[in-house]
């Protein structure tokens, strides 16, 4: 049987390359993290003007940012808008944005900020790009708080205006990450005036205080952003940004090549040995915080019952499945639903994975009461790395489990909804955000988080929430890791899913793109206090 399998998967690899237009020579992918790759040296002095081009792999659905769920919504609205607080580019530490500082009173339980007075909304419909004010504030974080749909500020209480460049917000109990779960896109200070007069179409319309301006929004097409040139940290280098949505992995590196982008993120496949041969272009890799799983729906059908979510995961060779997804180094194999830049990884954890066993994964799925498999439907969103994933799985499953798995592809906002209200039987996406381990673990596995695009598979185990409660109100580091090293654990023995590679952040640039730097959680920031990325002539 493994013989006629490997035969197969050696078919899936073929046609994946021929989609991806082949050109033979694929390298197979080694064990090694890569190492963060080198910015090329700068070209001259920096200079104003152009326009950088950047494709999108995926359609943002919408930009306002208490509803979007995908990183393709974000790279836009944390350049069109500022955070409270925002992480250095290195992500070390936490500095200062729309707040100058902050004091923590001593229960842990109020933190006040300080207000910068030189921040200003862009220009809109609905206000004339007034003064960024606490009231602003108080507006955003509670909004954020009370419509998130990824509940990003679920730990907050309330926000309390002291007077126009002041504010507390006060938490029902310690939080060790609140002010990381701050700096996320989806808590930047909006305009009420603006989100009140659009209504449900302020997503289209998006106004913040960033340091560039939304000058036209098409879904499934791209969107204009033009310099803000009163942004208070430093007055973008760059005209305009278009963010250009190119799905195709082959297309976004014969674009880049051409010039008719400037820049390409998540690359993969064919696309990555297409821009590292290529000498006129720069491939930019660095260890992401992220990974990639195949994820089973807890509360219906066949997937209830933990024997047939251990038989699917026993009936996958993840190495394997790595290898034939990411032919050219993208990523590493992965295990744990946390990636190995996190401080909270464990890698003792690994052996409590279940290993590749055909065999053992067949007599389980009999115990469970389908000896002869079943039907199912595994939900993916349209990128070329899903499908190839999809398609090698499918083939694992029905040749060792006689499982017949339907493979429901879709565009991201599509995919992202079904995912999330719990409908799919399998559903396989990533997850990528901060070092912190809440943002994976609670975000993914807390019971609070049911029906959020994180944990729309109904995760629900009570130790693991306390486990993960109990690391929020701990400041030591050192400590918290203990917790959330036990509650991965306990989650791994639940055998959610199937959690096989960690991908690499993998950008395709032109030699003019000059200032860009590269972040380990996949973010663009194109001017900060620390970046302002400009065009060399």
């Amino acid at each position: 049987m493994k013989k006629k399998l490997m035969t197969l998967l050696s078919l899936v690899l073929i046609v994946s390359m021929v989609l991806a237009g082949c050109s033979g020579g694929a390298k197979e992918n080694g064990e090694a993290q890569p190492q963060p790759s080198e910015q090329p040296a700068e070209v001259g002095e920096p200079r104003d003007g152009g326009t950088l081009t950047i494709a999108l792999s995926a359609s943002p659905k919408n930009l306002d940012p208490v509803k979007y769920t995908g990183t393709y919504e974000s790279q836009i609205i944390q350049n069109v808008g500022d955070t409270l607080v925002a992480y250095s580019m290195d992500l070390s530490e936490i500095v200062p944005a729309i707040a100058v500082s902050w004091t923590v009173s001593d229960d842990g339980k109020a933190y006040t900020f300080k207000l910068r007075e030189d921040a200003y909304f862009h220009p809109g419909q609905y206000q004339d790009g007034r003064q960024v004010v606490a009231e602003d504030v108080k507006y955003s974080l509670e909004r954020s708080y009370e419509l998130s749909a990824m509940q990003r500020l679920d730990m907050i209480e309330s926000v309390e205006v002291v007077n126009d460049f002041e504010v507390i917000v006060h938490l029902p109990e310690p939080s060790a990450v609140f002010l990381t779960a701050l700096t996320n896109s989806g808590n930047i200070i909006v305009p009420k005036e603006e989100v009140e007069g659009w209504c449900d179409d302020f997503g289209n319309h998006l106004i913040g205080s960033g340091p560039f301006i939304m000058k036209e929004f098409k879904l499934d097409e791209e969107t204009v952003l033009v310099k803000n040139e009163n942004y208070w940290a430093q007055k973008p280098h760059l005209d305009s940004v278009v963010f250009k949505v190119i799905t195709d992995m082959s297309q976004n590196a014969n674009a880049l090549r051409t010039g008719e982008i400037d820049f390409a993120q998540n690359l993969t496949g064919e696309a990555v040995k297409i821009i590292r041969d290529d000498a006129t272009v720069n491939l930019l890799e660095t260890p992401g915080l992220h990974f990639a799983y195949i994820y089973f729906n807890m509360l219906n059908g066949p997937t209830t019952d933990i024997k047939v979510r251990e038989a699917l995961i026993k009936a996958v060779d993840t190495k394997e499945l790595v290898k034939g997804i990411y032919q050219y180094g993208e990523a590493q194999p992965a295990s744990l639903p946390l990636p190995p830049g996190s401080w909270g990884y464990d890698a003792s954890i690994e052996a409590d994975v279940p290993n590749y066993d055909p065999e053992a994964a067949k007599a389980l799925l009999t115990e469970a009461g389908f000896p002869d498999g079943f039907k199912t439907k595994l939900y993916i969103s349209n990128t070329p790395a899903r499908v190839r994933m999809a398609t090698i799985v499918q083939q694992y499953w029905k040749q060792n489990l006689n499982v017949d798995v339907e493979i429901m592809t879709s565009e991201w906002g599509t995919f992202s909804e079904i995912a999330s209200k719990g409908n799919a039987d399998i559903f396989a996406m990533s997850w990528t955000w901060y070092p912190d381990p809440f943002f994976f673990l609670n975000k993914i596995f807390h019971s609070g988080a049911i029906g959020s695009l994180g944990n729309g598979q109904g995760f629900n185990n009570a130790e693991v929430d306390k486990l993960l409660d109990e690391a929020l109100v701990i400041t030591d580091q050192d400590e918290r890791a203990k917790l959330y090293s036990e509650a991965v654990r306990k989650i791994i023995a639940e055998r959610p899913g199937i959690f096989y590679s960690n991908e690499n952040v993998t950008w395709g640039v032109s030699p003019k793109v000059q200032g860009l730097v590269q972040r380990a959680d996949g973010s663009i920031f194109l001017v900060n206090e620390e970046v302002n990325v400009w065009l060399a002539e």
